[in-house]
């Protein structure tokens, strides 16, 4: 299967002429992954996404692979047991999104974790999670912690936990899973929205009415089921049904802030105490830090969420308790985002205190919604959602598909030899890459980033001439292949969603937005108003990566 921009409306025409085996609502991590593992089965799926995939909480959280520590001490055992065993999944089925990085939790005098509380629950968390040998979890004197940050505040150290987590680029994991389930013959489209369900006599659910939003075309959908995976908006899906369920969502939001290394000059990630006791943590990345999370309740527009001057202030106030050597000012922030996490509600409790975990609720219609949860366990949420459906189909009508067996498969670009390879493998391609006119550095970025997808990349770069020289080799190349290859519509996918670039370069997007524009409109065909609305939207997004909402 192809995963093309310029097909887009040839998949929803023969999306509307079959009726698949299961038909997804939402391309978040979650629904890529239901997705994925469905198509792997044999079944005939096909998923449907309102904005761009990834563009809600899949490319806005703390860019982490992790179990959750912090779970440990709400007792939730079972949510670090299993999550916490996924990490080293997700990382050995992609290694080029996502790698181990050691995470350095600080120990001060009226601190959240104590040294004796810190030890004990790492030492659970390492038999939890099953952590491998190399990285379990060391404890540190002051001194040692120091030597590992020395910008951490000095007063009322006492040590350290030194643990493993996984960082990631979430858009991009949410991506490859995405392209795997495409590559197993599952078909996605972007901007496309389910306004309404199709029920039969019985009143079952048997497909949706979905609008292309670029188009404003109506198609019919049909499938044997129907699962809800759309994250935030899961309450408003439900409302088009007829079902009544006593569950519903409590929306929570998270920011983060992005500083150059010249300013913040971090050099390990710690995961330390903001004032108020709350856990932020603190990442070196491609010579940038990021900072978050708050976690605060939120009804506000779901689409567009927006850091306000209270969050920025919130974060940076954090910054300084923790780094008083550290002398950043909201002028310091390079860029930022704000992220909405969809959370099951529970009475009383703040927003911190809500569990992450997820729940499956298979409704009277025959409508399955998944909800909660956290990136880590994607993997584990779609195995748990497609056996459901699979015995569903079975029950009604003695059809059967494959086990589940995702747990060893590698995710698109994931066919790099094994974790162990990749970096060989890296090193390799940026050598390669000199024969397409690259630095090696280049190539060393473009391997990283796209793993075994690589040489798709560069077959791009056979093609560069002189009419694309306002682009470099490497940005065509990148364009080309998110247009053929990852379904991009508009600017902000590729400024946002397939590089992160308007998060953590966002000056490579100020360089680079008119002849990316240009080359996007030449390639799929824009009208001029099309054109218009895209750039007004990707300044929209650079002012607000930059320009707080102020309160």
């Amino acid at each position: 299967m192809t995963f093309t921009a310029k097909n887009r409306i040839e998949y929803l025409e023969t999306m509307s002429d079959v009726k698949h085996d299961l038909l997804i609502i939402g391309g978040g991590i979650t629904g890529a992954g239901i997705a994925f593992d469905a198509a792997k089965r044999g079944m005939k799926v096909g998923l449907v996404e309102m904005q761009d995939f990834a563009s809600g909480t899949s490319s806005r959280s703390t860019k982490l692979v992790h179990g959750g520590l912090r779970y440990l001490k709400q007792f939730e055992f079972n949510i670090v047991k299993e999550v916490g065993r996924e990490r080293a999944v997700v990382y050995e089925n992609g290694p080029h999104v996502t790698t181990p990085e050691w995470m350095l939790l600080p120990l001060h005098k009226g601190g959240t974790f104590g040294p004796l509380t810190t030890s004990l629950g790492l030492k659970v968390y390492d038999y939890l999670a099953r952590v491998k040998k190399l990285e379990r979890r060391k404890m540190l004197k002051a001194n040692e912690t120091l030597e590992k940050e020395p910008l951490i505040k000095k007063g009322g150290l006492k040590g350290g936990g030194y643990y493993v987590e996984y960082r990631t680029d979430d858009a991009r994991l949410t991506i490859e899973v995405l392209k795997a389930a495409v590559e197993e013959g599952a078909t996605a489209v972007n901007y496309t929205k389910a306004e309404a369900f199709i029920y039969n006599n019985e009143k079952k659910v048997i497909g949706v009415v979905a609008r292309d939003l670029l188009t404003n075309k109506k198609y019919e959908l049909y499938a044997k089921k129907i699962i809800n995976a759309s994250g935030p908006w899961v309450d408003d899906v439900m409302k088009n049904d007829y079902s009544k369920v006593n569950k519903k969502l409590r929306i929570t939001k998270g920011i983060h802030l992005v500083f150059d290394q010249s300013v913040f000059p971090l050099k390990q990630a710690v995961y330390f105490d903001a004032p108020d006791k709350r856990m932020i943590f603190a990442i070196p990345r491609e010579g940038k830090t990021y900072v978050g999370t708050t976690d605060t309740f939120y009804d506000k527009d779901k689409a567009t969420p927006k850091v306000t001057s209270t969050d920025r202030d919130y974060v940076i106030n954090a910054i300084q308790y923790m780094f008083p050597d550290v002398k950043v000012t909201k002028e310091d922030v390079e860029s930022s985002w704000a992220g909405i996490r969809p959370l099951i509600y529970e009475e009383g409790k703040n927003p911190s205190e809500i569990s992450r975990k997820d729940e499956i609720w298979a409704l009277e219609s025959g409508l399955i919604t998944i909800a909660g949860g956290k990136l880590t366990g994607y993997r584990k949420m779609a195995e748990n959602v497609v056996d459901l459906v699979s015995d569903q189909i079975f029950k009604e009508e003695n059809l059967t598909f494959k086990e589940g067996d995702t747990q060893h498969l590698p995710i698109s670009g994931g066919y790099v030899g094994g974790v162990a390879n990749f970096p060989q493998f890296v090193s390799q391609k940026a050598v390669e890459a000199k024969r397409y006119g690259l630095s090696e550095q280049e190539g060393r970025i473009l391997a990283e980033r796209y793993g075994s997808n690589v040489d798709r990349v560069f077959s791009y770069l056979t093609e560069y001439n002189e009419v694309n020289q306002e682009l470099s080799p490497s940005v065509y190349a990148q364009v080309m292949y998110a247009i053929h290859y990852e379904m991009i519509v508009k600017p902000t996918d590729f400024f946002i969603r397939r590089t992160g670039a308007l998060f953590f370069n966002i000056q490579w997007v100020q360089q680079y937005k008119e002849p990316v524009i240009n080359l996007l409109k030449r390639e799929l065909g824009w009208s001029d108003e099309q054109l218009n609305a895209y750039k007004v939207e990707l300044e929209m997004e650079l002012k607000d990566a930059v320009s707080p909402i102020e309160e």
